[in-house]
């Protein structure tokens, strides 16, 4: 069954439509997969994903994403829903978004705010809920081999490489410390309190020093 539905731009990952908003309490889980939806659309404009179809496995679901004309197509299916199926719904999905026209796309700026194609996305949504129906097993039964050419990975491999990435940025932004010629903290601490110490008792010595050696010198 088809849960989650996100188009967005590729260009710089902002979400355009979500088709049904799932207010209600029965479908509350459901905000924590439309966060992973959008993190998942963030990656594919950052090209951390730059495969044009792919499915995304996470917990007992799996998103299915396509790319084209630089937006993106993501569903949220169970993990029993047939995968050509729900490509099949985003392909119809994307052909009624092609009817749009881009410069209008293009000037979109706050999230969701293409409420337009939300009512078209409920409407393929409803099509789709029974994977019974003729036509349904029609799109099941064409000899395609778009399944054998799809990418399949696992969420948290995704999200671990992300981690990795920032950490490695991270580290690369960060100024290095200066470089102690004493190599350890502590040893600077106790130089820092000595060192002006020592620095008086050796020139108290060298006073000394040199006083007894004039005086010598008047003896003789």
């Amino acid at each position: 069954m088809v849960k989650i539905t996100i188009v967005g731009r590729a260009g710089d990952g902002l979400p355009l439509a979500q088709g049904l908003r799932y207010v209600n309490e029965e479908n509350s889980y459901l905000s924590f997969y439309k966060q992973q939806a959008e993190f998942i659309l963030q990656e594919i404009s950052k090209g951390a994903l730059s495969h044009s179809m792919m499915t995304i496995l996470i917990d007992h679901y799996c998103f299915n994403f396509l790319v084209e004309n630089g937006v993106v197509y993501i569903v949220l299916c169970e993990l029993a829903y047939p995968r050509k199926l729900a490509f099949h719904y985003l392909q119809d999905i994307q052909k009624e978004f092609e009817k749009f026209d881009k410069t209008l796309i293009g000037k979109i700026t706050r999230p969701y705010s293409f409420v337009k194609l939300d009512g078209i996305i409920a409407k393929f949504s409803r099509q789709y809920i029974d994977t019974r129906t003729q036509a349904n097993l029609s799109k099941l039964n064409l000899k395609r081999k778009q399944d054998l050419e799809i990418v399949t990975e696992e969420m948290s491999h995704i999200l671990e490489r992300r981690r990795n990435s920032e950490r490695i940025r991270r580290l690369q932004v960060s100024p290095e410390p200066a470089s102690s010629i004493w190599c350890s903290p502590r040893l600077e601490v106790i130089a820092m309190k000595w060192t002006p110490i020592m620095i008086m008792v050796i020139a108290s010595s060298a006073l000394v020093w040199a006083s007894l050696v004039l005086t010598n010198d008047y003896v003789i």
